[in-house]
C-alpha cells in the first residue's frame, strides 16, 4: 500500500504541472486583462504599460508561469486586479462551496443509492420503470431551469426558503441549492447502483450466501452492496471536484458567493490571477479526491490489493 501511495503522488506531480500550464496558457489567451480592467474606456499607453509592468505581464509567458508556479508553493498565489489578495478571496469562498459540496454529496450518497438498491432489487416492477423515468427528466432537464423553478415556487410562491442565500451561507440555506446541484449527479448515481446491484445480484457467491441461510439485509449489505459500490464511488470520487468548480450557475441563481461565483467574475472581468488562482486549487483537489478513491477500492473489494 505504502509503494502504490507514493507511487501515485510522483505520477499527480507532472499531471499537476500539466494542468495548470494548460490552464495558464488557456487564461492568457482568452483576451488583454489590461483591456478588461480599464472597462470601455481604452488605457491610455503609459498607463496601460504600467499595469502590465507591475502585474507581470510585460514579461513571456513562460517566464510568468515560473513565477507564478514559484509563488504557488510559498502560498502566494498572486494579487487580484482590485488589489485584494487571491488567497483572500479563497479563504472567504472556498468555506462557502465547501459547505455546498457536501450537501450535494450527501444527497447522492444518500437518495442515490437509496433508490439505485431499491430498483436494483426490483428490477422491471413499477418502482423501478417510474425512479429511471424520474432520472430520465432529471437528466434532460438543464440545471439552472431546476434551479430557477424551485427557486420560484419555494422561495417566492410558497416563500419556504429564501430566493436567494445569505452571505454566512450556512447548511440549512444551502439544502435546495445543494440538492439542485446534485440533481444530475444524483439520478446518474441511481442508475449505477441500480446496474450494478441487477448485475450482482445474479452472481455467484450472491446465491452461495443465500443458500447458507444468511439473512437477507446481510446478503445485501455485506456482500451484495460492497461490491456493487465500486463505480459508484468512482464516480462520485471524481464529481467532487467537479462540484466545486462547476457550481458557478447554481451559486449565480442562488447568489452564493462562492468558487463559481468568483470563477464567474474573474472570467468576465479576465482577472487571469483569479482564475488561475483557483482553477489551480481545483486541480489539487481532483487528484487528491482520484487518490482517496482508488485507496478506498481496496476497502470495499478484499480482494483489490496494492503492491
Amino acid at each position: 500500500m505504502g509503494r502504490y501511495v507514493i507511487r501515485r503522488l510522483l505520477q499527480m506531480i507532472p499531471v499537476f504541472f500539466g494542468a495548470t500550464l494548460l490552464i495558464f496558457l488557456m487564461v492568457n489567451v482568452m483576451g488583454d486583462p489590461i483591456a478588461g480592467l480599464c472597462g470601455e474606456r481604452q488605457c491610455d499607453p503609459a498607463t496601460a504599460a504600467q499595469l502590465r509592468k507591475e502585474f507581470g505581464l510585460d514579461k513571456p509567458v513562460w517566464q510568468q508561469y515560473l513565477t507564478y508556479m514559484g509563488n504557488v508553493f510559498t502560498g502566494d498565489f498572486g494579487t487580484a486586479f482590485n488589489g485584494q489578495k487571491v488567497t483572500e478571496l479563497m479563504a472567504a469562498s472556498f468555506p462557502v462551496t465547501i459547505r455546498l459540496t457536501i450537501v450535494a454529496i450527501l444527497f447522492e450518497i444518500v437518495i442515490g443509492i437509496a433508490l439505485g438498491v431499491v430498483t436494483g432489487l426490483r428490477r422491471g416492477r413499477p418502482v423501478d420503470t417510474s425512479v429511471l423515468l424520474l432520472t430520465l427528466v432529471v437528466i434532460s432537464v438543464p440545471v439552472f431551469v431546476t434551479g430557477l423553478v424551485l427557486q420560484l415556487l419555494l422561495g417566492v410562491e410558497w416563500g419556504w426558503i429564501k430566493p436567494s442565500v445569505s452571505p454566512e451561507a450556512t447548511f440549512g440555506e444551502l439544502i435546495v441549492p445543494g440538492l439542485v446541484l446534485a440533481s444530475v449527479s444524483l439520478a446518474y448515481v441511481t442508475r449505477l447502483t441500480r446496474t450494478s446491484i441487477a448485475e450482482n445480484k445474479r452472481s455467484d457467491y450472491v446465491r452461495t450466501a443465500t443458500a447458507k441461510g444468511l439473512p437477507r439485509h446481510r446478503v445485501i449489505t455485506r456482500h451484495l452492496l460492497r461490491n456493487s459500490l465500486i463505480p459508484v464511488v468512482t464516480f462520485i470520487g471524481t464529481d467532487i471536484g467537479a462540484l466545486m468548480g462547476g457550481a458557478i450557475v447554481t451559486e449565480r441563481i442562488f447568489n452564493i458567493h462562492g468558487v463559481g461565483f468568483q470563477l464567474y467574475q474573474g472570467i468576465l472581468r479576465q482577472n487571469t490571477q483569479t482564475v488561475v488562482g483557483f482553477v489551480t486549487v481545483l486541480v489539487l483537489v481532483f487528484l487528491v479526491a482520484n487518490l482517496l478513491v482508488d485507496l478506498l477500492y481496496a476497502v470495499l473489494d478484499p480482494r483489490i490489493r496494492y503492491a
